[in-house]
């Protein structure tokens, strides 16, 4: 018997995984899980929160569903729905698209992804999940990357090491990087460790502040900058959901906010050593699609990761700070950015 994914269940080093969507939507998942009905295929896509990086997934996903010839409006339904980073809603969210009886359900982000998944534990609808940072510890896969059910996805792991040197060549001389985080997100749990693993590498220390809710943000954040010399920001769903709270005390402080995809960016970080969420979610839509066409079972896929990270700079808030940006690094940017856009 199948052992229960808990959504609220982490790893030794936190206490558990808050963060993905939510959905619904239905066509019959008999005993051939992809096979479409006559008016083509339904899916349902639960995201966990409304932020930039998981719109750019959902967006992406559709995009990679289409460029496979499965296109919204002609033969794909979709039921979106969002969880607005509420773990019950999520769960209730899943059980729907499991009444409505979906082809496949899209999970964005961990909370989604695992209430998907103990939604789905007793039927032939499959899970594909984007935006999950650790599937394994999240208990959605085997150490090996293999699948511990009708279930697989993409990773947005961070690329931390890339991250500490980007911050490294921008602050020559900076020795305390500061790092808000929800303790009951799994995904900003296992980074904060990797973080702390590796910033001796670059002569950094990592100073972490954990909190419970968005509540708890602003006094966090007002007394956090007053020991470091920057901040970095997680893909952290409670704390992306208040970043113009943090950038305000930061700025205040005139110490640089450096964030880890490029929404963060536009919307008023420094720079970033981030992954692409749009492309991410192509190709998660693309295994989807291989899924739903009866070419691949999501028990015998194996989960992938982000491609590279690519450099992002906002010059806008480098000078809001008055921050001097080396033109010989930023030079080679994937994209620099001369204006805060705050959706």
């Amino acid at each position: 018997m199948k052992k229960k994914v808990l959504a609220m269940v982490l790893t030794a080093v936190c206490a558990m995984g808050l963060m993905a969507g939510c959905g619904n939507s239905g066509n019959a998942a008999t005993g051939t899980q992809n096979a479409a009905t006559e008016s083509g295929y339904k899916v349902g896509i639960s995201q966990f929160a409304e932020h930039g990086s998981l719109d750019n997934c959902r967006e992406g996903f559709l995009e990679g569903l289409k460029e496979e010839g499965i296109e919204e409006g002609k033969n794909l339904t979709v039921d979106y729905q969002n969880a607005q980073a509420d773990t019950g809603t999520a769960s209730t969210i899943a059980d729907s698209f499991v009444s409505a009886k979906d082809d496949l359900i899209c999970a964005i982000a961990t909370p989604c992804a695992a209430s998907a998944y103990n939604s789905t534990m007793n039927t032939d609808i499959p899970v594909v999940y984007t935006a999950v940072s650790d599937p394994v510890s999240a208990g959605l896969a085997n150490e090996d990357g293999s699948s511990i059910g009708n279930i697989t996805g993409s990773s947005d792991i961070l690329p931390v090491e890339e991250q500490l040197k980007m911050i490294r060549a921008m602050l020559p001389d900076a020795k305390k990087i500061g790092i808000l985080y929800t303790t009951s997100e799994a995904n900003s749990c296992s980074t904060i460790e990797e973080y702390k693993k590796l910033a001796g590498n670059y002569n950094f220390e990592i100073v972490d502040t954990g909190i419970n809710t968005s509540a708890d943000i602003e006094i966090a954040a007002t007394d956090l900058v007053g020991k470091v010399d920057c901040l970095c920001n997680l893909t952290d769903n409670t704390v992306v959901n208040a970043l113009q709270t943090v950038l305000d005390k930061a700025n205040s402080a005139k110490i640089p906010v450096f964030g880890s995809e490029i929404e963060q960016v536009k919307s008023g970080c420094v720079a970033s050593m981030g992954i692409d969420y749009y492309q991410l979610g192509i190709e998660t839509g693309k295994m989807a699609a291989k899924i739903l066409k009866g070419e691949a079972k999501a028990s015998d896929t194996p989960y992938i990761t982000a491609s590279k990270a690519e450099l992002y700079v906002n010059t806008a808030a480098a000078d809001k700070i008055g921050m001097k940006l080396d033109e010989s690094y930023i030079k080679d940017a994937a994209q620099t950015f001369d204006e805060i856009t705050v959706e």
